[in-house]
């Protein structure tokens, strides 16, 4: 049985050993950033191809205690990497930890480099080359303060770049928070669901893979295709099954608008590039002005916020405008803003049901949950002035 870690955006890390529980995983264990498990190594082929939620999986080759860039180098050089890797191939190593005693991670990965190749140049007489910007073969080392892990990444570009998305918008949600936010929210398909400042459409797209059982990982290459014990036939036959699975697409109560005609395009766009340009609804619209496409539904979105004081002097302005909207026309919704200015809850004169520490990225967001009750969960605007 093989040892993995799969990567995620903090905060998901729950959700993220359930949904790998269900895909088979064994011996799940969640930690900060991410999932521990087992499970035969085809494993990393369906995890890969199926999950939402994770970042990146990392196939465990080596574990043990160090003290020095020495020990590292020792112990990188045990494994026999030819196993898995050719000569002609490219790598690159990358070093993260946490109160590691060692002064230069840096340094430590050239040890770890200098290791695998002398190892690989040993056994098959040519020496492979560093790739840092597309290696074929993407090489993960964690320190803590006594002991390393070395993997061997089998995803090779991220999980949450699906391989479909043709336009960005300034600051774009990973799809993998997309998705994770969608869980938090308890959307299932046959919600209806509306993203009012939808961006590049990243909720909606995500929302139409789930009803329709699109495999996230369908349409892309991945780095385990590069190892040498790849199984291609499996990896047919599993993609087949997977693509065989899939639901009619048909139009779906996913809605979406946005007052940027250009930020539209770029969400049509993307909707099209995906095959989705029939099942999830997009027009223009002025979130202080839309009304709900239906008696109950989730709202989720993700808010502007205010880098520049004049932003912030204008959210400051918007904020108690689209909270009275929200209160006003979508009574019987659950709300979902996910934003990384703290000072929404404040502004926006509604109370908070619940708030979940989130990353998208580096950026440390909260999603912010308002249940639009009425008479129970609203507040007027002069009853929470009160409150604060």
């Amino acid at each position: 049985m093989e040892r993995f870690f799969a990567t995620c955006p903090r905060g998901l890390e729950l959700l993220l050993a359930e949904e790998l529980r269900q895909l088979n995983a064994e011996k799940v264990h969640a930690v900060g950033g991410g999932v521990q498990f087992a499970g035969d190594f085809s494993l990393c082929y369906r995890i890969n191809l199926e999950s939402r939620l994770a970042s990146r999986v990392l196939w465990q080759i080596a574990h043990g205690g160090y003290r020095s860039e020495d020990d590292l180098y020792r112990a990188a050089s045990a494994p026999r990497w030819t196993d898995w890797l050719d000569a002609a191939q490219t790598i690159r190593v990358d070093i993260s930890a946490t109160r590691s005693p060692l002064t230069s991670l840096n340094f430590a990965a050239l040890k770890i480099k200098d290791a695998v190749c002398d190892k690989i140049r040993r056994l098959s007489g040519r020496r492979p080359s560093v790739d840092t910007r597309h290696p074929d073969i993407p090489i993960q080392g964690h320190l803590t303060d006594r002991e390393f892990t070395l993997y061997l990444d089998t995803t090779g570009e991220p999980l949450f770049k699906r391989g479909q998305r043709v336009s960005t918008g300034e600051a774009p949600l990973r799809e993998n928070l997309a998705a994770g936010i969608l869980r938090l929210a308890g959307w299932l398909p046959g919600i209806p669901l509306l993203d009012p400042m939808c961006g590049s459409g990243t909720f909606l797209i995500e929302a139409a893979h789930i009803a329709l059982d699109i495999a996230p990982g369908l349409g892309r290459r991945f780095a385990f295709e590069q190892l040498k014990n790849f199984d291609a036939r499996f990896w047919r036959e599993l993609a087949q099954r997977s693509r065989a699975r899939q639901k009619i697409k048909t139009a779906l109560e996913i809605h979406g608008s946005d007052i940027s005609s250009q930020t539209l395009k770029a969400a049509r766009a993307n909707l099209l590039a995906t095959g989705l340009g029939k099942v999830v609804s997009l027009e223009p619209a002025d979130v202080l002005e839309i009304t709900a496409p239906s008696k109950e539904g989730i709202i989720v979105t993700n808010p502007p916020y205010g880098v520049r004081l004049s932003e912030q002097q204008k959210l400051a302005e918007f904020y108690p405008k689209l909270g009275d909207v929200l209160k006003k026309r979508f009574t019987g919704w659950r709300i979902y803003l996910l934003s990384a200015d703290m000072r929404l809850p404040k502004l926006i004169h509604l109370s908070v049901s619940k708030r979940t520490p989130l990353f998208n990225g580096a950026l440390d967001c909260r999603l912010f949950e308002y249940k639009m009750v009425e008479g129970k969960m609203a507040r007027t605007r002069e009853t929470a002035r009160c409150e604060q």
